[in-house]
């Protein structure tokens, strides 16, 4: 009789079960649920019946509101610029993307011209009959975006969905991932998305806006609280190194882990499907160590390392069975040009630097590299994805 720390997956799915139930039962749908959940099953429908592949990209950061009616929230820095680039080079390999986006971050075309330093208006002029007119020196690149925007849309190979809050994310990772069951392998997960770690219970989150001041308390509520302030001994913590400011004063935030459903997404929300995650450190001694870890636990097909100090110009494949593989931009295009380049699907596949160890910044010229390390990571995620699709068949074939 074999005992339950000998299974120990059984044991680990069983708590992420639970973590599932209770985390989409204490905290509430977002209301565009129905919503988008329709848009994605129909969009899925029509190309699964056309037997192409679909992607979900994910993209941008999500944000954890400290309040009901949201005033106050906890962000991270991303933009989305990993995903909305991915989700370019994806659907010029020939997938149907959707695209899982947080709300205003990057979107795939509008991103060369919505985050420019130029505000857009100065791509633009007035023509002499009145008609807006792009600038000649930015129309040949203006008019290859808007072809290949329009023929995504036109063929319906693209939906963007968007989300604000890390609940908003995960009730719709979900359920697209849930509706995605029917593609089989030929589903691609792509987790691109900086999701938050933590969150605010609701039972804990207050409905109305934090207030910095007492200005709204009653005397009696003011006189109770400088008596309780005078009867309680000063603690110190790593939120309180300042005694002389009152604590009335501060702002402790108090969160909770946001439980891990990779697990859940590998074996139940989308069990066919490759699923490719992402992990971005700062120190490069433990990044590798932390997406094999990653891949350990979790048990999917790829993670994608890379740090935040070169992660536009490499990132480390860590799949299972196979060696760790670091892509990056080569040495001929890392210096960034006055025109840019803006074909680089093909030339990408066979043109990156491999090696071993991660880049060193300082060795790196200032700037951006002349060419987008995702015309290298899309090419070999999709030669992997072609893999785990014959390896399926072959499996089924048996």
């Amino acid at each position: 009789m074999s005992s339950s720390s000998s299974r120990p997956d059984l044991v680990r799915q069983n708590t992420a079960d639970i973590a599932e139930r209770d985390y989409f039962s204490e905290n509430p749908a977002p209301a565009a649920l129905d919503k988008h959940t329709a848009l994605a099953k129909q969009f899925i429908d029509f190309h699964a019946a056309a037997g192409r592949r679909v992607v979900l990209v994910t993209s941008g950061g999500t944000t954890v509101p400290l309040e009901r009616q949201t005033v106050r929230f906890i962000d991270n820095f991303s933009a989305g610029t990993r995903g909305a680039t991915s989700a370019e080079y994806f659907l010029e390999t020939g997938y149907a993307v959707i695209f899982l986006h947080r709300q205003f971050s990057l979107l795939p075309y509008s991103r060369h011209y919505s985050h420019a330093t130029d505000c857009f208006l100065d791509f633009l002029h007035e023509g002499p009959d009145g008609s807006v007119v792009a600038n000649e020196e930015y129309r040949e690149k203006m008019l290859t975006v808007l072809r290949k925007y329009n023929d995504a849309k036109n063929k319906n190979l693209l939906l963007t969905l968007p989300f604000t809050t890390i609940t908003d994310y995960l009730f719709v990772l979900r359920a697209i991932a849930q509706l995605m069951r029917p593609l089989g392998p030929s589903g691609l997960l792509y987790l691109a998305a900086a999701v938050s770690d933590f969150f605010v219970p609701p039972e804990r989150m207050q409905e109305h806006k934090i207030q910095s001041t007492n200005a709204t308390d009653t005397q009696a509520e003011k006189d109770a609280e400088a008596q309780k302030q005078n009867e309680e001994e000063e603690a110190f913590d790593n939120f309180d190194s300042s005694p002389a400011v009152p604590r009335s004063k501060r702002l402790i935030v108090d969160l909770d882990p946001v439980p891990k459903f990779l697990k859940n997404l590998v074996d139940g929300w989308a069990p066919e499907g490759m699923i490719v995650s992402f992990k971005l450190e700062t120190d490069p001694e433990i990044l590798v160590h932390k997406a094999q870890y990653s891949l350990d636990r979790y048990q999917h097909h790829l993670v994608i390392g890379n740090l935040l100090s070169t992660r536009k110009w490499e990132v480390v494949f860590v799949a299972p069975g196979q060696k760790d593989q670091w892509i990056r931009v080569p040495r001929s295009r890392r210096k960034k040009t006055i025109s840019g380049v803006e074909n680089m699907v093909g030339v990408a596949a066979s043109g990156g630097e491999i090696g071993e160890k991660p880049l060193d910044p300082k060795d790196l010229p200032e700037g951006e590299p002349e060419m987008e390390i995702e015309s290298l990571i899309i090419p070999a995620v999709e030669q992997m994805h072609t893999a785990h699709m014959e390896k399926s068949r072959s499996k089924a074939a048996a």
